[in-house]
């Protein structure tokens, strides 16, 4: 039977992607997907973006990859989203590459990413969908950058499918421990902070097997269990809004 893996966050860190894709031994008709960020914040950004293109798997647009388009509407930066980009964690992306023209060619191969995919049963977006909007008026900045408007909805978007998404990490939500994923009303969020001190999990959920695979960045640490021995329900009406208003429309403008 194949399987769909559906893999949290990476930010760079290859070398625990690496690990947990061997631990996952994914075989041929197996498939993985992305929820998005890639990039920034962790050593190795451009080896994880050449494995997902180069293995062409599965994966949506992140907030990072977008901010980083916005850096490169263009061959020439846009200098006010360059830096921004570069405060919001790029700098160690930048870094990561040999030269300009291989972080370009990165940046094409973003431009052909979808915001989100529709397997049926499943329904794969960075952030979440705006429970205010249909599907049609979803914009980049919901795809992308929602949080707590997504998380506090107290009814499913979808009534016949779930939504996995990442962006936010699960140990930001009340009463979640780091490495434990969390589910709410229609949604799965497997975002397990892979480059954040207070976790390093970064994690793979086998979702029709009902597993979920763990490696730890920060040490050697590495687990299976079952997808309900590793998930948190929690309740929307304790998710409280902690967006940066004028962040937000910051962003917004760009789209």
């Amino acid at each position: 039977m194949s399987r769909r893996i559906f893999i949290g966050d990476v930010h760079g860190h290859y070398d625990g992607l690496m690990r947990l894709v061997s631990m996952v031994s994914p075989s041929s008709s197996d498939t993985l997907h992305f929820v998005g960020d890639l990039i920034d914040r962790g050593p190795s950004s451009s080896k994880v973006v050449e494995f997902v293109r180069q293995g062409n798997h599965l994966c949506v647009l992140g907030n990072h990859e977008h901010l980083l388009l916005n850096a490169f509407p263009e061959e020439d930066p846009n200098l006010a989203a360059f830096q921004s980009w570069l405060s919001s964690g790029g700098q160690p992306t930048l870094t990561s590459y040999a030269n300009t023209e291989a972080l370009l060619e990165h940046v094409q191969w973003f431009k052909t990413l979808p915001f989100s995919i529709d397997l049926g049963d499943i329904f794969l977006v960075h952030a979440g969908l705006n429970p205010r909007k249909r599907l049609a008026q979803q914009k980049p900045i919901d795809f992308c950058w929602i949080r707590d408007g997504f998380h506090a909805c107290p009814t499913p978007f979808f009534q016949d499918k779930t939504i996995i998404t990442g962006h936010t990490i699960t140990f930001t939500m009340p009463g979640v421990a780091p490495g434990k994923i969390v589910r709410g009303p229609g949604w799965l969020d497997v975002d397990t902070g892979a480059y954040h001190p207070k976790s390093g999990w970064l994690s793979a959920v086998d979702i029709d097997n009902d597993l979920l695979y763990q490696v730890n960045t920060q040490t050697e640490a590495e687990r299976v269990q079952s997808l309900a021995a590793g998930i948190v329900d929690v309740e929307p009406d304790r998710i409280k809004p902690r967006r940066n208003r004028k962040r937000m429309l910051e962003l917004n403008s760009l789209n």
